[in-house]
């Protein structure tokens, strides 16, 4: 994410809102009264308040900060999965995947689990070269599992034609995490690609 622009002051903070030392993943928040700082949710005014603590506004991105003062996005708090009592990042997982060769885009969820809580769910487009397979699926979950941690890897991985985006390009992991549990997803509205 870089290094914050001149009136922002960032910090990680902890689940408490104690800052946290470098290198410690916790949630961004900024210091109250940057410039041109937003005063309100439009029609919302709980919703803008509870998102303020100890004199920070909470992003609700999880990150942190290296020795060098620049910001790395881990993701959004509200997207991290819960499995086994650990925190996965969806992002981190996506991440390690696009080093497969055999992968072009991957979006990951969590989906319940009696055991887990929650379990990691990879949807993987594959590149035109690449066939589905179950030595591809093991390879895909071998490869996370030494690239991020056997924590992260996924409990089952979906091959799919198309990762859904809004507009902005910015993956609806609630339209896949419903697909995958056979619900409704909901409004489709701002769907741009996938499914």
């Amino acid at each position: 994410m870089g290094i914050p622009v001149q009136g922002i002051d960032a910090e990680i903070l902890d689940d408490e809102g104690a800052p946290v030392t470098d290198g410690r993943p916790g949630t961004l928040a900024l210091r109250v009264g940057w410039p041109s700082m937003f005063a309100a949710y439009l029609n919302h005014p709980e919703a803008y308040d509870s998102r303020f603590s100890g004199g920070f506004y909470l992003t609700g991105d999880k990150a942190h900060r290296d020795r060098d003062g620049y910001y790395w996005f881990v993701g959004r708090l509200d997207d991290v999965i819960n499995t086994a009592g650990h925190l996965v990042s969806p992002f981190e997982v996506e991440s390690s995947l696009l080093g497969l060769p055999e992968v072009a885009e991957s979006a990951v969820v969590g989906a319940p689990d009696p055991l887990l809580f929650e379990k990691v769910v990879a949807f993987v487009r594959l590149k035109p070269s690449a066939e589905p397979s179950p030595e591809l699926d093991l390879r895909i979950r071998t490869w996370v599992a030494n690239k991020v941690s056997t924590i992260a890897t996924p409990q089952d991985v979906v091959f799919v034609p198309a990762i859904p985006k809004n507009a902005s390009g910015k993956i609806m992991r609630r339209v896949l995490r419903a697909r995958y549990l056979g619900e409704d997803p909901g409004d489709l509205s701002t769907l741009e690609e996938g499914l």
